[in-house]
């Protein structure tokens, strides 16, 4: 039920335009944006998980295109939305606003320049403006003082996204990208807005699950929830398994329209910031699948690889594959691959399921070859099934 109400167990189409895009793009409400590019930028693979191979160039115009309908904001961590959600987090700005309101005093002169400089040029990144950035400083990783006021103004409202060129964000007044200021919604009607959007996302979720889709507080949530509940959005549900730390039941709840499918078949590679998959603790209550991304870990501390995509075969979480694109030599590396006990024996089996997956993602990445180089206990049957081509 989660996995399909995630857009999984539909056959992947022979061509994914505009329109499937958009089918995806409405089903997740967001797609959370990280920089790391060591296999392919995250915002593309949850796409590629439930579609195959796509025009990620078309999905990038979609995303930052400042004349098009979707802008970024801290709706989960940075993520795309559409503009027309954008009044839901208008609350979240005002709190932001509130809560580091010494701060954006601190450097009311600079933003004050910054907004006008905007005002009069239209939409910049941070590195047309800086000229002196800092060496990093405590939490700010670096930024200078322009970095952190563009992006301070950028949480409370004050600047929106305008795009990106070459990854790096582009802040605009809202009426240059919106036409106007950022609507204002109560936050009691946002926040039940956006715990019935990630219920539809979910199907079943615990509320913990309701409450991180889109970073909201517990206790507003399960408001919210209640709402819902009593208006017959939200069906009450009791899932074996799922338990507070004193043994009772987690509150949880199925959203009235999703339902078991049938069957459900399905083979991809996750994102370390899949919607599946970035809620840890909702995957290990459904997976049994313990998950932690790996990129900030000591190298000597990674147990499973660098950039570790758990594997979906139907309904499981089977295996784990740490995958890097060698764009200079044209080839996708298998850096590492392991199986999960959950994984069918023997291991061949899950190679044979996930080997097209591979290979419809070296060509979707325009590489030439797949080489299995590194170690775990799926990687010898994956070279011998990627080998028997």
């Amino acid at each position: 039920m989660a996995l399909a109400a995630q857009g999984f167990g539909r056959a992947h189409p022979p061509t994914a335009g505009r329109a499937r895009i958009e089918t995806v793009l409405h089903r997740l409400r967001l797609l959370q944006i990280d920089s790391v590019n060591v296999f392919e930028r995250s915002h593309h693979l949850p796409v590629f998980a439930r579609l195959g191979p796509y025009d990620r160039g078309l999905l990038d115009r979609m995303l930052f295109d400042p004349a098009g309908d979707r802008v970024e904001y801290w709706a989960h961590e940075a993520a795309s939305v559409p503009k027309a959600d954008l009044e839901l987090f208008a609350f979240r700005m005002d709190r932001f606003r509130a809560k580091h309101g010494d701060a954006i005093a601190a450097h009311a002169d600079l933003a004050g320049a910054l907004l006008a400089e905007i005002a009069d040029r239209g939409p910049i990144a941070a590195s047309e403006v800086e000229e002196h950035p800092s060496v990093r400083q405590g939490p700010w990783w670096g930024w200078s003082d322009t970095k952190r006021v563009l992006e301070l103004l950028f949480r409370t409202g004050d600047l929106v996204s305008a795009g990106r060129r070459g990854f790096e964000r582009r802040y605009g007044l809202p009426e240059q990208v919106l036409g106007g200021p950022v609507q204002r919604v109560p936050a009691p009607v946002a926040v039940r807005e956006l715990v019935r959007r990630a219920a539809v996302a979910h199907g079943v979720a615990a509320l913990p699950d309701l409450a991180d889709y889109h970073r909201l507080r517990s206790d507003e949530t399960l408001v919210a929830a209640r709402e819902l509940e009593d208006a017959g959005e939200l069906v009450p549900v009791e899932v074996p398994g799922w338990t507070r730390a004193d043994g009772r039941p987690l509150l949880a709840w199925r959203h009235v329209d999703a339902a078991p499918p049938a069957r459900l078949r399905a083979a991809a590679l996750l994102s370390p910031f899949d919607p599946v998959v970035w809620q840890r603790d909702r995957i290990l209550r459904l997976f049994g699948f313990h998950y932690r991304i790996s990129i900030y870990t000591p190298a000597a501390q990674r147990e499973h690889g660098y950039y570790v995509l758990p594997a979906l075969v139907d309904d499981r979480l089977v295996g784990r594959v740490d995958l890097k694109s060698d764009r200079q030599a044209g080839r996708l590396l298998v850096q590492a691959a392991w199986a999960e006990p959950s994984a069918p024996s023997p291991p061949s089996e899950t190679a044979a399921r996930l080997a097209p997956v591979l290979r419809d993602a070296a060509a979707w990445q325009g590489l030439d070859a797949i080489e299995v180089v590194g170690a775990g206990d799926l990687a010898p049957a994956l070279a011998d099934v990627l080998a028997a081509r």
